[in-house]
């Protein structure tokens, strides 16, 4: 095995681990949440986790084998159900993000009508045409036989396994990738072009009110004017910088496999192997990515990550807190006789407000002297708050 091997094995191995950690993070946060899985995008985001984390599960491992003994890993038969799955889990994950923006255009565009427009039953026909879109095209491959183990990519995937039924193979290859890639890239587009063009329209609504308290404002330090106008700048860039992310990371990870496979078609251009390898593995780095892109830089899914944290934390100190019984009930006992001196002395300087206090029949009564000490009671015991 090559150096180029070795550093392709590493990232590899690299994108499985990170992969495997952000997805099942994810995945804990959703099952952890009630206000998480309440949401009608949780149910895009967690199908969308589990169609990474099965593709960082079943089909990395076997890619890196692959690009490690540089022949086909396991059986036949196993190589088979490994390229059908790859097939199946590239466009659900494609179009679970088509289907996430597709909400999100609903979400900003049409604020009002969204729970009557995208209900958990609308979400469920959507994730219902997702699976179904992404079990056609491996079905169809698997019983023409176009599925097995490819050198270029080292992996087990689509590959035309006879020369006999190349046009075929070649229209095949076209429609899959114009209604996966292409179609879920459009729909990506379109939505969220949308919602750019709806936030820099809040944005500037937004400016004109801080512009104008600004001028109203003549007193105002320049400090803090300046302050305003960063912040009026940073509010136009914010939107830009999440849209660009959607769509780049989207393009960065698929496009240069997709455009590798139809080039590949026209038997007259070569392609190395280790750009179909680095390829392939940049479709697997949209794993690693879409738990930060989707999930975990959102508010809500650190503020639940963080509860799991503090809760665990809290157990810790749960346990560890019975080793300092002996000192907590040493300042219990030492408070209780603070608490027991200074109720002696009040009655020795106040007696008969003591008794007064100390007549009530179980009822909390307070009494204010020189409107600066507050004497409360409860069941003919005092205590004083200053």
């Amino acid at each position: 095995m090559g150096t180029v091997e070795v550093i392709l094995s590493l990232f590899l191995s690299a994108l499985m681990v990170v992969s495997l950690l952000s997805n099942v993070l994810v995945l804990i946060c959703f099952l952890y949440s009630a206000e998480i899985r309440k949401q009608v995008p949780g149910m895009f985001i967690i199908n969308l986790t589990l169609s990474n984390l099965l593709m960082t599960v079943l089909n990395m491992p076997l890619t890196l084998v692959g690009i490690i003994n540089a022949e086909q890993p396991g059986a036949d038969s196993v190589c088979r159900i490994v390229g059908f799955l790859e097939t199946f889990l590239v466009t659900n994950s494609m179009l679970s993000m088509a289907a996430l923006s597709t909400d999100r255009w609903i979400a900003v565009v049409f604020p009002l009508s969204y729970n009557s427009k995208m209900r958990y039953k609308d979400a469920a026909i959507m994730l219902g045409y997702t699976w179904f879109h992404s079990l056609s095209f491996p079905i169809v491959a698997v019983c023409l036989s176009w599925v097995g183990y490819s050198h270029l990519y080292a992996s087990c995937t689509l590959c035309q396994t006879r020369t006999d039924d190349r046009t075929q193979f070649v229209v095949f290859t076209v429609a899959f990738h114009s209604l996966s890639f292409l179609l879920s890239l459009i729909v990506l587009c379109f939505t969220y072009l949308k919602v750019l063009k709806v936030a820099r329209f809040h944005c500037k609504r937004i400016d004109v009110i801080t512009m104008q308290t600004l001028v109203l404002l003549v007193d105002i330090h320049p400090s803090v004017r300046q302050r305003c106008l960063e912040e009026q700048k940073r509010r136009r860039q914010r939107a830009t910088k999440k849209i660009s992310t959607f769509i780049g990371t989207f393009i960065l990870c698929f496009a240069p496999y997709v455009i590798t496979r139809l080039v590949e078609l026209a038997v007259s251009v070569p392609i190395n192997p280790y750009w179909g390898v680095l390829s392939k593995c940049l479709a697997y780095s949209k794993a690693v990515s879409d738990p930060f892109v989707y999930s975990l830089l959102r508010h809500q899914y650190k503020k639940t990550w963080m509860d799991i944290i503090n809760r665990l934390l809290k157990r810790r100190s749960l346990n560890s807190s019975a080793l300092t019984v002996g000192a907590f009930t040493m300042y219990v006992t030492k408070w209780k006789s603070l608490r027991e001196l200074l109720l002696e002395k009040y009655k020795q300087k106040m007696p008969k407000i003591f008794n007064r206090c100390a007549s009530s029949d179980g009822k909390r009564k307070t009494v204010k002297v020189s409107g600066r000490l507050i004497f409360s009671t409860d069941a003919a015991r005092s205590a004083v708050y200053f």
